[in-house]
């Protein structure tokens, strides 16, 4: 059954993609609690003359977000290397102090740390 082919429109968004685009870069090198939400990032577009909804800036920045993590992940930044052990193979092991009060003195501990590689099951 043959579909009507609807027509590409020109976005609302359209003027304001080179300059939403820059605040995104920008934001994505700031720490997440410093980074403005896309209602905040919709607010300042509409103080610039965009007229259009809170969704297409939503959408906007959901497909530059995917994008930017595609090349991230091609790139080899962000890149993901699973680590896999035979049982028995490797252990991660650490040392620490602390203090307790035990039988009312004051009495330093020296604990050790163990974690299973394969299981990562806890020893202390």
């Amino acid at each position: 059954m043959p579909r009507f082919q609807v027509p590409q429109r020109p976005s609302k968004l359209d003027p304001f993609a080179d300059k939403l685009s820059a605040w995104l870069a920008a934001q994505s090198r700031k720490p997440r609690k410093q980074r403005r939400t896309v209602k905040q990032l919709h607010v300042d577009l509409a103080a610039l003359g965009f007229t259009g909804s809170y969704g297409r800036v939503a959408a906007f920045m959901r497909a530059w977000r995917a994008v930017r993590q595609r090349v991230q992940q091609s790139s080899g930044r962000g890149t993901f290397v699973p680590l896999a052990f035979q049982p028995g193979e490797a252990s991660q092991f650490d040392w620490s102090e602390d203090w307790a009060i035990l039988g009312g003195e004051r009495t330093k501990l020296q604990i050790a740390h163990i974690k299973l590689s394969h299981s990562r099951a806890f020893l202390v």
